[in-house]
């Protein structure tokens, strides 16, 4: 290297690149107003999708209902579905990375554009020359007035105050800048409880006779770490089921007495629940939502009391109907079908040739194949749903904060100035929204505090009009 040769300058190094990309281009593109936009009119319609297409069927569901030929809409079939995974469309890794994404633009806004914001409503100077109102929308010049007849007017109106020699300044309304901030806060817990519900949640549907104790097993929904959710340390036994009916015969409301007991078979919990009335335990709710016929006891002439289970018929769409075979004889060559439809105790008996024997009700009898037989008790099953979200306290907690947050945004943030110089008081004031309801406001107070024309106010004429 010659004298007159300079070094060049050392290349700058992977991390200063990447932490400058970051500032001058990822950033401000993560806290556009227009991605966070797009990305929640996304995550809207696939959410959407997963309301309108049955979550966490069969392959034989889909299959049936979502056929290739001809498909919904002339693309949506079962293949499309699976293979998008619109059968769980919460679960899936698009769905959760849109969300994170989104959530991310929420942050990336909240900490480039509106803490910043804040922070710039809470400094403020006084104004010290009087060309300094000139700049403000609404501004006003008095004579013979004073600061000590302005201050009590502003503490009417909820200013607070600050004031140093001639010079004043009052504001109010600072938590309308809190409020968006708040707004991103609780949209973000929104979509922290969505992902945790998502990834540890399970649905579970159990139908259990009266009497049975169990656990719950049947799953048709989880997530990926939703083991450790499913209890194993207590079951649910139920006490009994039964039916209310109107006078008409329809069904009025169906419950379930149940108990929540452990391994020992102590009781820890226990409740009658019914339609929109479940039991919560440790996280899991239990809903009331469906019944059936478990089986029927009888007895034949005095023999002890025998449990046969019932089975659903095929019925298209006509009323239900359960029904099983009774053996008359020890070696099962004669026997009587029995059929019941509810649980109001009556049931129909049929012989082997398909005729109609009777009809019984509960604790009556009959005579068939030269035996009396008994129909002791029908007895019912319980439908119940089961469901555990650990993130639905987040998301409550969201939606309640953001009801707060919006009526925060609601609130204008105002500011007055005033000094006196040259014996006039200089005032002036902006706000940054509900202007004409300020305008009045300012207004009163200039009258208030003497003022006795308004031709030095400058003003918009649309304040001027609704004065």
């Amino acid at each position: 290297m010659t004298a007159d040769q300079t070094p060049s300058p050392a290349p700058k190094n992977w991390t200063t690149r990447l932490r400058q990309y970051w500032k001058q281009d990822l950033l401000p593109l993560l806290a556009d107003l227009r991605l966070a936009i797009a990305l929640l009119l996304v995550i809207a319609i696939f959410s959407a999708s997963g309301t309108v297409i049955e979550q966490g069927e069969s392959l034989a569901f889909y299959q049936a209902n979502y056929p290739e030929d001809p498909a919904l809409f002339g693309f949506l079939s079962y293949k499309v579905i699976l293979t998008l995974g619109l059968d769980h469309v919460y679960r899936t890794w698009w769905f959760l990375s849109l969300l994170i994404l989104f959530g991310s633009s929420l942050i990336a806004c909240t900490f480039t554009r509106q803490l910043p914001t804040l922070k710039a409503a809470q400094k403020w100077s006084y104004y010290k020359q009087p060309r300094q109102f000139e700049k403000l929308a609404l501004s006003a010049e008095l004579d013979a007035a004073s600061l000590e007849a302005l201050a009590p007017l502003l503490q009417q109106k909820r200013y607070r105050i600050f004031q140093e020699g001639n010079t004043l300044y009052a504001r109010k309304g600072i938590a309308g800048r809190i409020g968006p901030i708040v707004v991103h806060a609780s949209m973000i817990l929104i979509l922290l409880g969505s992902m945790l519900g998502a990834m540890t949640g399970f649905f579970a549907q159990e139908m259990v006779p009266s009497g049975e104790t169990f656990r719950i097993h049947n799953i048709f929904d989880a997530g990926p770490w939703a083991k450790s959710q499913i209890p194993t340390d207590w079951a649910v036994r139920v006490n009994r089921f039964w039916i209310d009916y109107t006078p008409e015969g329809s069904i009025d409301q169906f419950y379930s007495d149940l108990s929540v007991v452990d391994e020992q078979g102590n009781e820890l919990q226990r409740k009658t629940i019914h339609v929109n009335e479940p039991l919560r335990h440790k996280g899991v709710t239990l809903y009331q939502a469906d019944w059936a016929i478990a089986g029927v006891r009888i007895h034949f002439n005095n023999s002890p009391v025998l449990q046969l289970p019932m089975a659903p018929l095929e019925t298209g769409n006509a009323a239900r109907l359960w029904g099983t075979w009774i053996p008359t004889k020890p070696d099962l060559s004669e026997g009587v079908s029995v059929i019941a439809k509810d649980l109001q105790g009556t049931v129909i008996v049929y012989d082997q040739q398909g005729q109609l024997v009777s009809t019984v009700r509960q604790g009556m009898a009959t005579e068939v194949n030269g035996i009396r037989l008994t129909i002791d008790e029908v007895v019912g099953s319980t439908g119940l749903q089961i469901k555990a979200d650990p993130g639905i306290p987040l998301v409550y907690a969201g939606f309640g904060l953001l009801m707060v947050s919006v009526m925060m945004s609601y609130l204008s943030h105002s500011q007055v100035w005033a000094l006196v110089a040259n014996n006039k008081l200089y005032i002036g004031g902006k706000t940054n929204r509900a202007q004409v309801m300020f305008e009045r406001e300012m207004m009163e107070m200039l009258d208030a505090v003497g003022m006795s024309s308004t031709e030095s106010i400058a003003v918009p004429e649309s304040a001027v009009n609704v004065i």
